[in-house]
């Protein structure tokens, strides 16, 4: 057993400590969304449990977990929706828990995103903290938290797992871990189409390290770890996550390389650059009662915009805004589903990190005040759309 006070133990337990406040601050806030929707749900006749667990994409995963893939429906429009569409690491996961413990798919699913969204709220603090101060980082963990689509942190997806294999590896990226980084990387690329930001992260990152040391002429001292096999290793290992997954796709399917698209094809979900996203907003303007809902959309695009602005203008590294546009590039300009762009939106975690410097640098009774306030209106919407239109 490893001596608490050995120093392999001392720096985990120091960061730990370091990231404490964060972490009791997210398990707080994650805690009122999970008691406000228990009590909308059981208002309602509902089941929260079931919400979380067993609707929407949950299903599908936990599918996967107890009989692997082939599954699919044929819906009258000629439409087919296999399960393919969705990575394994999630489904992985709830089938390894289900076979160590007594819990059933649906139930490790939450599990894993329980402990997920924890490693989660940490990355962020991290990374965070790395870029801006601690101030920064506990505030950055807990803007994540309230976000108004945050209870999808608490349910059987995987975006938690997701960010937390994100965040994590970034940070690894950015303190010269370069093959921790990778092999994060590589899950990710299991976990979310959208792996490929964390593998586009990494080589800029390695590029710009190598450019670096190249116009210093070598000169620079190099860490263990930022030794060129190391830097080139992760390289080579960061997209195998995604790629190995879409190949196989592929070839399951005898479609090649791209079968992957043919199957987001069969759930009318693909890329156009934000063509068809742009038309569903400007439609909301021609008529009265949908009018305010596309002003709302259009703001919320702006917003985001120019936070991606702001986050160029104070300085984030370039491994975080590679990340961050290609997060939010697929999930604006993804074809379908313009309801999920929210939680589309939700691993694109630099984007709060403007707002985290401004809640930083007021008094910590007002910053205080602004999150518990948000998070009271987080966790009363989130019951509200959990129990209306949800997501798909």
């Amino acid at each position: 057993m490893t001596d608490p006070e050995s120093p392999a133990a001392a720096p985990c337990a120091g960061a730990l400590r370091r990231a404490a406040p964060a972490l009791l601050g997210y398990a707080a806030v994650r805690a009122l969304g999970l008691v406000v929707l228990a009590l909308w749900s059981a208002a309602n006749g509902g089941s929260a449990h079931r919400l979380l667990s067993e609707r929407w994409d949950s299903l599908w995963y936990t599918r996967v977990a107890g009989l692997g893939y082939g599954y699919e429906v044929r819906l009258p429009n000629g439409d087919v929706h296999a399960n393919l569409a969705f990575f394994p690491l999630l489904p992985w996961l709830e089938r390894i828990v289900h076979a160590l413990t007594p819990l059933s798919y649906a139930d490790a699913g939450l599990l894993v995103a329980a402990v997920a969204s924890l490693a989660a709220a940490w990355g962020i603090f991290a990374v965070a903290d790395h870029v801006h101060g601690r101030r920064a980082g506990v505030c950055a963990a807990l803007v994540w938290a309230v976000l108004p689509v945050g209870v999808v942190q608490s349910m059987a997806y995987s975006e938690s797992l997701f960010t937390a294999l994100a965040a994590w590896s970034l940070y690894a990226v950015l303190t010269g871990r370069w093959v921790t980084g990778g092999l994060l990387a590589v899950f990710a690329g299991l976990t979310r189409p959208v792996g490929i930001a964390v593998a586009a992260a990494l080589w800029v990152a390695a590029i710009t390290s190598f450019v670096g040391e190249r116009r210093n002429g070598g000169s620079t001292p190099r860490t263990d770890g930022a030794r060129p096999w190391r830097r080139a290793l992760a390289m080579i290992i960061a997209p195998l996550g995604a790629a190995g997954y879409v190949l196989w796709v592929g070839h399951r399917t005898g479609r090649g390389p791209l079968g992957y698209l043919d199957v987001q094809a069969g759930w009318r979900n693909g890329f156009d650059g934000g063509y068809a996203f742009g038309r569903f907003v400007a439609e909301k303007f021609t008529s009265f009662p949908s009018a305010p809902a596309g002003a709302a959309l259009a703001a919320g695009v702006a917003l985001i915009l120019w936070l991606y602005v702001t986050c160029v203008r104070q300085g984030q590294p370039p491994a975080l805004l590679v990340y961050t546009g290609i997060v939010v590039a697929l999930a604006l300009g993804a074809s379908s589903y313009f309801g999920s762009k929210p939680r589309l939106l939700m691993p694109a975690f630099p984007l709060l990190f403007p707002l985290a410097v401004a809640l930083a640098r007021l008094r910590p009774a007002r910053s205080a005040l602004v999150l518990g306030g948000v998070a009271v209106a987080s966790a009363v919407y989130g019951a509200f759309w959990l129990n209306g239109s949800g997501p798909p």
